[in-house]
């Protein structure tokens, strides 16, 4: 039980942090202004992107794009949740939680507008910039990442240990 209180507690925090984040933006930025925080390097900006992480399938038509990603997202969401379920080790569930409570940011988004507020801009010099991304794709990649990082290295000592 301890452990399902504390992967509420991140799915919440995430989820919020993502929300505010987002709130935020939209009450003290501008529309596609960019506000310099490291000059040449990082720009808090406003942005609205209709496409999925980093800007991925922006280029579809709209009607199909809303409702392709709504479905795809919520599938998404039911499994993870499935998957999060049935875990018993607490590094691959506190993945699972953060790809989750991401996916769940980005589909309040898409719900309610179509689009996903984006806001954290990265570049390195001139000729190298970052598609603008938010908490919610924070939180997804760093629970792949995670994920990946369990498969690579932990999960091969669980099997080791049950035999």
């Amino acid at each position: 039980m301890k452990i399902r209180k504390s992967l509420l507690i991140i799915f919440i925090a995430a989820l919020a942090a993502d929300i505010l984040t987002k709130l935020a933006i939209k009450a003290n930025v501008g529309y596609m202004e960019s506000i310099p925080v490291i000059d040449g390097f990082f720009n808090i900006v406003y942005v609205l992107n209709p496409g999925a992480a980093f800007g991925f399938l922006r280029g579809m038509d709209d009607s199909y794009r809303q409702i392709f990603f709504i479905v795809i997202t919520a599938a998404a969401i039911i499994g993870i949740f499935v998957l999060m379920t049935r875990e018993k080790r607490r590094w691959a569930a506190t993945a699972y939680v953060l790809v989750l409570a991401g996916a769940a940011g980005n589909l309040i988004d898409r719900v309610h507008t179509g689009l996903v507020v984006d806001f954290l801009d990265f570049q390195i010099g001139p000729s190298y910039h970052w598609p603008a991304f938010n908490v919610a794709d924070i939180c997804i990649t760093t629970g792949i990442a995670m994920l990946i990082i369990d498969v690579i290295f932990f999960s091969k000592r669980v099997k080791e240990e049950k035999k």
